[in-house]
């Protein structure tokens, strides 16, 4: 239970934010205040989406879903690494942490099911 509700969790925001990333105006504006081009924005949106399918379809080997977990994984520490560069608000900040934290959780829940 605990892995599927991390996982649940963390895909939900990945799926919402790639549709801000694409559709947002203000999201979109956003980004690129804080210095991405638009490319990357979309490069992110596309990934954002993979990774939501790897580590949500039960069948997907390890090996292959860790690539997901890894990818969100950084992206969340850029993300954050961005918004303190910025000086956004520290909810953002939280925010990341505890998506970060539920990430972590996924993953190792993701382990404890695998034995």
């Amino acid at each position: 239970m605990i892995y599927w509700t991390s996982t649940v969790l963390i895909s939900l925001f990945l799926i919402l934010s790639s549709y801000t990333y694409l559709f947002n105006k203000t999201t979109i504006e956003g980004i690129r205040d804080l210095g991405f081009p638009d490319f990357f924005r979309v490069q992110l949106a596309v990934l954002k989406i993979i990774a939501t399918f790897l580590i949500m379809i039960p069948i997907i080997p390890i090996q292959i879903k860790e690539w997901g977990y890894a990818g969100v994984g950084l992206f969340l520490i850029t993300a954050f690494v961005a918004h303190l560069k910025h000086k956004d608000s520290v909810g953002i900040l939280i925010l990341l942490i505890l998506l970060l934290v539920i990430l972590i959780i996924s993953n190792v829940y993701m382990y404890r099911l695998s034995k």
